[in-house]
């Protein structure tokens, strides 16, 4: 009796790892950005960034929310946009050219410690969403808004962030931190 139990634990214990491992291992690449980005990537699972990103999507969002419930952790990266690192806008802010849109989706998060820079529009928009959140994230150079809510959302948390040198001369486009 004794080694019907010991065969039977030596069976179920190396399965069940082998189970935890590959469910690990498909989550860790479906899950994990960095380095450039040529179109929009559209989230649909919790993501991390795992180095930083440069974006060089023209007309969209460079990371957008696709799924309702999930969270995108900066993890100490940096997103960077195509906008001048001095004066943001080289001239016209571009509306479309959003670092991270939640994308109407609902209960949404961003999470720092990270920085999203050089968009040459909003660095993070909330745009048709109820309870999103944006904690720990530093914006800087970006056209418009550093962090915008957009009227359509609603319920957002907007906690612990910094946000320098957002914003354009240009009239019509002179949004500012968040």
């Amino acid at each position: 009796m004794h080694n019907a139990r010991g065969w039977t634990g030596a069976v179920v214990v190396p399965a069940l790892t082998i189970a935890v491992l590959l469910l690990g291992a498909r989550d860790g690449r479906a899950e994990d950005i960095s380095g450039t980005v040529m179109r929009t990537v559209m989230l649909s699972e919790n993501t991390r960034l795992v180095g930083d990103v440069t974006c060089r999507v023209t007309g969209g969002p460079c990371i957008a929310f696709g799924a309702p419930n999930i969270v995108l952790a900066l993890n100490g990266f940096t997103m960077t946009g195509q906008a001048d690192p001095d004066t943001a806008c080289k001239g016209t802010p571009t509306s479309t050219d959003i670092g991270i849109s939640t994308n109407a989706q609902s209960n949404v998060g961003i999470r720092g410690p990270g920085v999203v820079q050089r968009f040459m529009a909003d660095g993070i928009l909330f745009m048709g969403t109820t309870r999103g959140w944006v904690q720990n994230v530093t914006t800087t150079t970006n056209c418009m808004s550093g962090i915008r809510i957009n009227p359509t959302s609603s319920q957002i948390s907007v906690e612990s962030n910094v946000s320098v040198r957002n914003g354009a001369s240009a009239a019509g486009f002179t949004c500012g931190g968040i």
